[in-house]
This record gives C-alpha cells, sequence and structure tokens, in this order.
C-alpha cells in the first residue's frame, strides 16, 4: 500500500494486469514500455512481436483505465548493441543463444533498475510467472510459478538477492486462465490479446535468415555436413543454420533419422549422427551467478538444459568461481552450447549459467 512501483508494460495482457492488480491495491504506480525494435508501424498479425505502436497504445489505454502515468522509452541502440549483435555472433559460431535472458538481465531488468533509482520508487515489477519468498533468515528465494505451463523463472537465475528484495511477480500465484478473466472483470481491451510465440526482432521465426540479413560476407561460415567417421555428406550454407540436437532441414538423405552432434566454426563442418549419439554425460558451464546464495563446491541440484526441457537430476561441482560442471544422474539429448542451464533445489531457483559445452 502506497509503494511506488515501476511497472513494465509491454502491452500484452500478463503485464497489463500486473500493473492494474497493483494500482488496485493502492500502490502508486508507473507504467514504463520499452521500445527495443524498428517496428512502428500498426499491426495487422495480431500474433506477431512486440514494440509495435499497436502493443504502446493498448499498454496506454490500460493506464487510462487504472489512472497512472505511462511512458514509452528508446532502448533500440541499447537492445541492438547488448542482444541483437550477440545473437548474431552466437550464431556465426556455432552456438545456440537465448536472447531472452540477455534481454532481461541486460537490457529490461537494468534499465528499470535505472528507472528506478532516478525516480525513488520503491520497486519494479514485470508480469513474470515466477514467484518470490522471503525464506526465514531474511534471505529472497526466488520460486516456480504456480502455473508450471506458464513458469518463466528460467529467464530470472541472473537476479541476486538485492533485486529480488525490490521486484515483484504479481502473477507468480495466478494461472493464466485467471489473468485473462481478471482482465475481463476489469474492463481490459487486451483483455483477449494473443500471445507472442516469436523472439521479437526475428521476422516470421526465420532465425537463419536473420542472422545472413545481419552479417557481413565473408562471416558466414560454408561447410560440409558429415558423419561421426569424418565422411562428406552434403555441402551446407552457413553453421548458422544449424543448431545441436536438429532433426530437420540438415539437406542429407539417410536411411535413418540423424541429428546435428556438433558445430565446428573453425571448420565449418556440422556433424551429424544417431540419436545415441547425442547423449551426454553432463556439461560444463560458464558465467554461472547465484540467485540464492552462493553453495559450496559440490551440490545435488535439478537442471534445466532449455526451458521446455524437464529438470535432470544432477551434481554440480564448481570448478572456478563463475564455471561449473554438471554430472547428470542419467544420460540425456541434446546439450546445446549458447543455451542456459539452470539450477534448480524443488520449487526455488539456485543460479544458472551458460552452457559451454557436453562433458
Amino acid at each position: 500500500m502506497g509503494a511506488r512501483v515501476i511497472a513494465a508494460m509491454s502491452g500484452g495482457v500478463d503485464s497489463s494486469v500486473a500493473a492494474a492488480i497493483l494500482a488496485e491495491q493502492g500502490c502508486e504506480v508507473i507504467g514504463i514500455a520499452m521500445r527495443l525494435s524498428d517496428d512502428g508501424a500498426p499491426r495487422t498479425n495480431r500474433r506477431a512481436a512486440c514494440c509495435s505502436y499497436d502493443d504502446f497504445e493498448d499498454a496506454r489505454r490500460v493506464a487510462e483505465v487504472m489512472r497512472f502515468p505511462f511512458y514509452v522509452i528508446d532502448l533500440r541502440e541499447e537492445f541492438a548493441a547488448g542482444v541483437i549483435h550477440p545473437f548474431v555472433g552466437e550464431y556465426l559460431a556455432g552456438r545456440t543463444p537465448n536472447p531472452c535472458l540477455l534481454c532481461n538481465r541486460d537490457i529490461k531488468f537494468a534499465r528499470l533498475w535505472t528507472r528506478a533509482q532516478a525516480l525513488d520508487a520503491d520497486y519494479i515489477a514485470t508480469g513474470h510467472y515466477a514467484r518470490i519468498e522471503r525464506g526465514p533468515q531474511g534471505d529472497f528465494r526466488l520460486l516456480k510459478a504456480v502455473d508450471a505451463r506458464k513458469d518463466q523463472s528460467y529467464f530470472l537465475y541472473t537476479l541476486n538477492q538485492p533485486q529480488l528484495a525490490r521486484t515483484l511477480f504479481p502473477l507468480g500465484s495466478m494461472t493464466k486462465d485467471e489473468v485473462r478473466a481478471r482482465a475481463r472483470r476489469m474492463g481490459l481491451a487486451n483483455a483477449d490479446k494473443p500471445e507472442s510465440q516469436e523472439i521479437c526482432f526475428v521476422p516470421g521465426g526465420d532465425y537463419a535468415g536473420f542472422v545472413q540479413s545481419q552479417s557481413r560476407p565473408g562471416q558466414i561460415r560454408r561447410g560440409h555436413v558429415i558423419d561421426s567417421a569424418g565422411r562428406i555428406l552434403a555441402p551446407h550454407e552457413g553453421i548458422h543454420r544449424f543448431t545441436v540436437g536438429q532433426r530437420r532441414g540438415l539437406g542429407v538423405a539417410a536411411g535413418e533419422p540423424l541429428y546435428v552432434c556438433g558445430i565446428s566454426a573453425d571448420s565449418g563442418n556440422v556433424i551429424v549422427g544417431r540419436r545415441d549419439e547425442l547423449r551426454a554425460a553432463g556439461l560444463r558451464a560458464a558465467a554461472v551467478t547465484w540467485t540464492a546464495t552462493r553453495p559450496p563446491g559440490e551440490l545435488e541440484v535439478e537442471v534445466k538444459i532449455r526451458y521446455r526441457h524437464p529438470p535432470i537430476p544432477a551434481r554440480l561441482t564448481m570448478t572456478a568461481a563463475d564455471r561449473a560442471e554438471v554430472a547428470f544422474a542419467r544420460a540425456n539429448p541434446a546439450v546445446t552450447p549458447g543455451q542456459a542451464c539452470v539450477f534448480y533445489r524443488g520449487e526455488e531457483v539456485l543460479g544458472g549459467g551458460f552452457i559451454e559445452s557436453a562433458l
């Protein structure tokens, strides 16, 4: 009650309801939308990605209904430097990035904190599906959302204890159906707005085409698709068109299904093999950070190696200040360099890092 809160608003129903709930609870809400891309034209496809004028108008209408101020800040340059350029660079290096993690860490939350400090705000708030609870020792715990289908705690592992202390996730204990129902009761015009299913800056989900359009001709690494014995199976037009675990679009005719098992940026070779050749005993992680209090050198965890992948029981061993080895309790497929690995203990997020290689 009475707290000043900076609420991130994308124009979607989730962030709108999160901001509206806080306003109903008596918070002094200031809505902020972030212009990240150059898509300024009114939208004809309501399933398209974010950052159109339509999205900003949707957010503005919510702010008008709930009677709090709303602003749009232009972050296109920061977004290009901090998210788009690394995204392209990772694909050109044969890795598969997750740009939402960089966007959350380096753009959205970073700029929200800057605005919060400038406006003397007590908290920032977003429409993420996750929960924050205070533990008995006064520490803050980042937990999975009640709605397992929508849980976004995987994307939030870079938040630290001071940030968790001043962050609000009003939707963490709600289901998506409950959020839409709440929006209808509040009279919000975007209550039934479809969700964006794409990365916001990749038109039509064509990652390879986007990377090629953002690259100089000399950066595209062409080569061959080869098998694990080194036999050449086919030429290819660039390693940025492949990701570890990929099955379709390999350009190879074979008598059995083949999967991408490895990518060499040095040689330009894409190595394919049978499904059992994908199985890894574990992974090496870099840039490891902790949401919870930093654990000892070894601990038992459950690790998610991709957003939609179920948690895997594993033993985590710290090998340096920000590096770890994770040994799976059982062999698992398609450890993909460049993706995030996030460490859980039950419902709680402990921390995470970026996958460097398979063990």
